[in-house]
């Protein structure tokens, strides 16, 4: 076979073992955030900064509010309003299983004005500043059928039959000289 020939067939093992390999990832991220409770928050304003700026991407798992302690970053639903992740600034007592808990972002001087009365918030396990802009165009639906045409088209390449493969014609050649 000419090096040309194990050139293109390397190039599309090649590729399809990183499509494989991207498909097993999400497949395993959707498994990891549904058994955990992990969802993304993408950060719009710097009232986290300088320790999550804004454009980052933070990992937030839910919790019960029993677990919550000082000095943890959480989100917090708001009814009618957008989440607000700020720092506990204390956490006390309420009906049930609730807490009461004061918060206040990093780059603000004075605390948020109401406690939040929560049974359940998202705690920040990390985050990554700068990632939130990329993720957020990439979800857009022209970049999202864009890559799956593309996935596709790719799958469909690599896996396409070559009809004027050398081994096949030397084949039919010998075949035809013994006739």
């Amino acid at each position: 076979m000419s090096r040309p020939g194990r050139f293109e067939r390397r190039l599309r093992e090649t590729l399809l073992n990183l499509a494989a390999a991207g498909g097993a990832v999400c497949l395993i991220a959707v498994v990891l955030a549904v058994a955990f409770n992990i969802t993304l928050i993408l950060f719009k304003t710097g009232s986290m900064s300088p320790t999550i700026p804004a454009g980052s991407l933070a990992v937030v798992r839910e919790i019960p509010a029993a677990e919550l302690k000082t000095g943890d970053v959480v989100t917090v639903d708001r009814p009618g309003k957008l989440p607000i992740t700020h720092r506990i600034q204390s956490v006390g007592p309420a009906e049930g299983a609730a807490r009461t808990i004061t918060m206040k972002g990093d780059a603000n001087a004075e605390a948020d004005p109401a406690p939040y009365v929560v049974e359940r918030v998202r705690i920040v396990l990390w985050s990554v500043p700068g990632l939130a802009y990329p993720l957020a165009a990439a979800a857009n639906p022209v970049v999202l059928g864009a890559t799956t045409v593309c996935v596709a088209a790719l799958v469909s390449w690599v896996l396409w039959p070559r009809n004027g493969s050398r081994r096949g014609q030397r084949r039919k050649r010998g075949q035809h000289a013994a006739a």
